[in-house]
């Protein structure tokens, strides 16, 4: 696992892991960005400019109040929206990863499997809804958890990442069926591995890099486990 993640670090100024990076970031950046202005649109849209309470009187400014409140808020959830959002991104240039993990370490390797555009959005849809799901309602718990929120973090998400990455990496060689197969009888190597990428996600920044890091790093680890 140490040896497959090392690998894929060594690569990560590859030219095309760069032209898949800035892609993602900016994919993720923006929407991010168009999730906000949602959020801030549909709370102006509900939040009335006045309203009048009994022996106060008419009350203004709740409207930029609720906009205000919003923003902080998504500024905050950006920080575990990152990861969701960013996997999903990154799993549309999914090809362009693997492939060049395998062409730079694996050159006798036939070609793989052209994984159909219905078949990648819907394997990212699912992935980013349940890290979107699990990460909204984590929330609470990891208030209480306190010291053992990190910890609770990594579990979570290294489970989540690994399933999303192992199953995306091994569907481009054996298909759909057999990627969940396998997963399941590696499925404490697949969370180790998970757990790996998902400790430094907290990070700014480092967060955007490592799902390119993620599937490099899952590409060795089907390719030594099919060996």
């Amino acid at each position: 696992m140490l040896t497959s993640f090392l690998k894929a670090l060594g690569q990560i100024f590859d030219r095309r892991f760069r032209g898949v990076l800035l892609r993602g970031v900016g994919l993720t950046i923006v929407m991010l960005i168009a999730l906000t202005v949602v959020v801030l649109w549909g709370l102006e849209w509900l939040v009335p400019d006045t309203v009048t309470l009994p022996w106060i009187g008419p009350i203004g400014g709740l409207d930029w109040a609720a906009g205000a409140g919003g923003l902080a808020v998504m500024l905050v959830a950006s920080i575990f929206l990152m990861i969701p959002v960013a996997s999903a991104v990154m799993g549309f240039f999914l090809e362009e990863v693997a492939a060049a993990v395998e062409d730079k370490h694996y050159p006798a390797l036939p070609p793989a499997r052209r994984m159909p555009w219905s078949e990648q959005l819907g394997e990212a849809a699912t992935a980013f809804l349940l890290l979107i799901v699990a990460n909204v309602l984590m929330l609470a718990a990891y208030v209480f958890a306190g010291p053992l929120a990190p910890v609770l973090f990594i579990t979570v998400n290294g489970y989540l990442l690994g399933r999303e990455y192992f199953t995306l990496v091994a569907m481009r060689r054996v298909g759909r069926a057999e990627a969940k197969a396998l997963h399941r009888r590696h499925l404490a190597l697949s969370w180790l591995a998970g757990a790996l990428l998902a400790a430094p996600l907290a990070i700014p920044i480092l967060n955007l890099i490592m799902p390119v890091l993620g599937v490099a790093t899952f590409t060795h680890i089907f390719q030594r486990l099919k060996r």
